[in-house]
């Protein structure tokens, strides 16, 4: 057992030690008795200003015993084997894992893209070339190291199993078939305007029966599923509007397709566009899947990843949602919350640890073909050093595809082999 002295037990400190320390198999205790921990006995340390003779000290910053949102002067400095920050001069890597894995940063940044994201080109990480490093667990393990050399603690780490999960976004079912004639006229327009000649060709097809949709490619999700793969499904079930196009949701076929894919997997909830600034429009969407699958929905992610911290979780929360999976970026892969774990979300503004899971990804398709212009070779590599870290500090390997992304079409023509690829990756390979 590990005792570690603090001045002071905070929700911060507590929280952040059962990420570095419990997740590791290394049990330790508080005491803010300075009295008894001297006289104590065993392997102790002491993080706070206070003296103890012959007891490691680690000084820590401020952050993880404040309750409100700070800005602090950040550097970096090497701690013991890796590098991590420094606030106001104080170099402290639990408080450097307590500032990602919350998103602190988030709060306070006024940098915004045109959807009022969070850019993951303006977050700390990537500012130090740190963004496809699971730094959280780095930090993590670098201080248990810390601990074995400098106390003598006992401790071994262990190569975890980590999990593969592929995940699908519906945004919209079908690219011509069943839209009704209003849809499929104003695509036919959009098409002539923008001479797209091969997609008028192919509406012509699909709408005669003389080819398969190119985004029904369902029947390859499913037969995934079947193999034994696990995998996760969200469904946007918005109401129309200009970012939330799918089907409605009480169209025949639509209601029929996702009542079959409940059946080979969990089918989450894919939060419209429209219900970032409507709490109540996530209840109802919600509510309609429910009614669909006739399952209880607890797992959401959301649409174009848009998050405001802390709104969209506390939102999320009172909605019943208990799983969100929208922890990554658009604009770079990598680990948003410098982990691949799943973890509790704390919650700032409350300053408290919530009920609400985040389940990080590593990757969206759109990312690696639409933002960072890859080939399809150089996104095999990229993915490979994504599923590489993972392997090497555990977590999930999660990763974001959509339907039609997945279907070789227009500009996404031998992607899927890049998502098979994703797919066939072995961890006995890249440890």
């Amino acid at each position: 057992m590990l005792s570690i002295y603090v001045e002071h037990i905070s929700t911060r400190l507590l929280y952040t030690l059962k990420f570095v320390l419990e997740e590791r198999g290394i049990e330790f205790e508080l005491s803010n008795d300075f009295q008894q921990f001297e006289s104590q006995e065993g392997i102790k340390l002491n993080y706070s200003e206070r003296f103890f003779e012959n007891t490691p000290q680690l000084l820590p910053s401020s952050l993880l015993f404040e309750d409100t949102v700070n800005t602090y002067d950040i550097e970096k400095q090497r701690f013991h084997g890796e590098e991590c920050f420094t606030f106001n001069g104080i170099c402290d890597p639990l408080a450097s894992v307590f500032y990602i894995l919350s998103r602190m940063e988030e709060y306070t940044s006024e940098e915004k893209d045109s959807f009022g994201r969070f850019q993951g080109n303006k977050s700390i990480l990537f500012y130090h070339g740190w963004h496809e490093k699971a730094m959280c667990d780095r930090w993590a393990l670098d201080f248990c190291h810390f601990l074995k050399d400098k106390l003598g603690l006992k401790w071994r780490p262990k190569l975890e199993r980590i999990e593969c999960i592929p995940t699908f976004d519906i945004d919209n079912a079908f690219a011509f078939q069943h839209k009704n004639f209003f849809r499929t006229q104003l695509g036919t327009l959009k098409d002539h305007y923008l001479k797209r000649q091969r997609r008028i060709l192919d509406r012509k097809k699909v709408l005669a029966g003389e080819m398969k949709d190119p985004y029904d490619t369902f029947d390859f999700m499913q037969s995934i599923a079947q193999m034994g793969q696990k995998i996760h499904i969200f469904w946007l079930l918005g109401d129309y509007g200009q970012y939330d196009k799918n089907l409605p949701h009480f169209h025949p076929v639509q209601r029929n397709l996702i009542k079959r894919m409940s059946n080979v997997t969990e089918i989450g909830i894919h939060a419209s566009f429209a219900s970032n600034e409507n709490e109540a429009q996530l209840g109802v969407e919600i509510e309609r899947l429910r009614d669909i699958t006739e399952l209880l929905i607890t797992r959401n992610r959301q649409h174009f990843l848009m998050l405001d911290l802390p709104y969209s979780y506390q939102s999320m929360i009172r909605q019943g949602i208990t799983d969100d999976f929208s922890m990554g970026y658009a604009d770079i892969v990598g680990f948003r919350a410098g982990t691949a774990r799943v973890f509790p979300w704390f919650d700032l503004q409350q300053n408290d640890t919530t009920t609400l899971l985040i389940h990080p990804f590593a990757y969206m398709d759109g990312t690696l073909n639409e933002y960072l212009k890859l080939s399809t070779d150089e996104a095999k590599l990229k993915i490979e050093s994504l599923f590489q870290e993972v392997c090497q500090l555990g977590g999930q390997f999660s990763y974001i595809w959509h339907n039609e992304t997945i279907g070789d079409y227009a500009h996404w023509k031998g992607w899927k082999e890049v998502f098979t690829h994703s797919l066939n990756l072995n961890q006995a390979d890249f440890i």
